[in-house]
């Protein structure tokens, strides 16, 4: 796992309109539920695929709000593994309850 260049990044979240640089070792996005259990169903889906990816978000659950972001620790920024599993969370948000 290497750690991706300024461009790389550029290019990854061209494909992810929802995620947001939040400086130069993480990205975020909020999710929006329309009540608090969907968002917590979500969250719990994230944590069993973070889980077996060994590679773990921040995750804050505001009411029907779910915030996460995403970076690798060991690599002191953002990885392929990252936007893997951005890609996944939001497949898992548009095909769950919202």
């Amino acid at each position: 796992m290497e750690r991706l260049s300024e461009e790389q990044i550029e290019q990854e979240l061209e494909h992810l309109p929802d995620w947001k640089r939040l400086d130069e070792k993480w990205i975020g996005r909020r999710y929006r539920f329309k009540d608090f259990l969907n968002g917590v169903r979500f969250v719990d889906k994230v944590a069993e695929y973070a889980e077996s990816k060994q590679h773990h978000p921040f995750i804050s659950i505001d009411y029907k709000i779910v915030t996460m972001k995403i970076s690798s620790w060991q690599m002191k920024g953002l990885t392929d593994l990252d936007f893997e599993m951005v890609h996944y969370f939001d497949e898992l948000y548009e095909n769950g309850e919202k």
